[in-house]
């Protein structure tokens, strides 16, 4: 769980101008230019730099207030939480500009080189470091998968093109991916042209519909249809599922559009913990046509209905 309060060390009630200065204080603290024998430091200063983007922005910071550290990172991807922040807004002005210029080479040492969805000119903290600095540039683009891939997970071999040159690489799909998600892959994108470390290839995921299967969140709908006497007498129907088919049992009398639960059968939880649930929706078939036979045996069980409600 983060608390980005604590990360920056700054009360929940704190105001836009001591959140600010709080960043200012622990960036220039951990930045890597200013901690080369310190690994971590580049990661606590990630860290600081997600909390600042985040309690900055008055949406973001309402909203996460309101759902918590769990319901807000459902809502924003980390591209979400970065997009439309410059660091340098919060240095114009400090003692005479960006306090890091001068250390040079911010990006070749990867102070930002995994920030995600920035590319070009709207690079965060484009110019940060001053003139010697050279930015990685990130690339968008797009991968289709099944809906099996992305319900049970997979691995892809794909092609990156860099000029006249295609790479082969592979990227893991995550069980349980959602469509809109995307996959980081780092060093995969364009270098700039003044040099420094690749960017990263940011895949949008994108999902084939499935000819049976609906998805909300981890369970899985889908619908079947029975005649007209195996809702009322009962019976047991195949009924496929992620993995593999299940004969599972209609009730007698069951109702049309009734929903049978199976427990277990839908998608991975992302954390482990067990599985979401398969429903099916059941449509009841009426007959077309009816025999002179089946039409009296209807009239005989009409009638035994009538008196069964008549002693009651």
């Amino acid at each position: 769980m983060k608390d980005y309060y604590q990360t920056l060390g700054v009360a929940k009630d704190a105001n836009e101008a001591e959140i600010k200065k709080a960043y200012r204080k622990k960036a220039m603290e951990f930045h890597p230019d200013r901690n080369k024998d310190n690994p971590k430091a580049e990661e606590k200063f990630k860290e600081l730099s997600e909390a600042y983007a985040v309690l900055s922005d008055p949406k973001k910071r309402g909203e996460y207030g309101q759902f918590g550290d769990s319901g807000f990172h459902k809502k924003y991807s980390r591209d979400d939480i970065f997009n439309g922040f410059d660091i340098n807004d919060i240095f114009q002005g400090f003692s005479g500009g960006n306090p890091f210029a001068g250390f040079g080479g911010s990006f070749e040492s990867g102070g930002f080189q995994d920030f995600p969805g920035q590319s070009g000119a709207n690079f965060p903290g484009q110019g940060f470091g001053g003139p010697g600095s050279r930015p990685d540039i990130d690339v968008e683009n797009e991968i289709t998968i099944t809906f099996d891939e992305a319900c049970m997970g997979t691995e892809k071999r794909i092609n990156i093109q860099f000029g006249n040159n295609k790479q082969e690489t592979k990227i893991k799909i995550p069980a349980g991916i959602e469509k809109g998600k995307k996959l980081r892959l780092a060093g995969k994108g364009y270098r700039h042209p003044h040099g420094g470390r690749r960017g990263d290839l940011l895949l949008k995921v994108k999902i084939q519909d499935h000819p049976v299967f609906k998805r909300e969140g981890n369970d899985i709908y889908m619908e079947k249809t029975i005649s007209l006497t195996d809702a009322l007498l009962g019976t047991y129907i195949p009924v496929p599922t992620l993995y593999g088919e299940k004969r599972v049992l209609v009730p007698a009398c069951t109702q049309n559009n009734a929903r049978l639960r199976l427990r277990g059968q839908g998608l991975p939880f992302a954390h482990g913990n067990g599985k979401g649930d398969q429903f099916v929706q059941v449509k009841v078939e009426l007959p077309k046509s009816l025999t002179s036979e089946q039409k009296d045996l209807i009239k005989q069980f009409k009638e035994a209905s009538m008196e069964g409600l008549n002693k009651v």
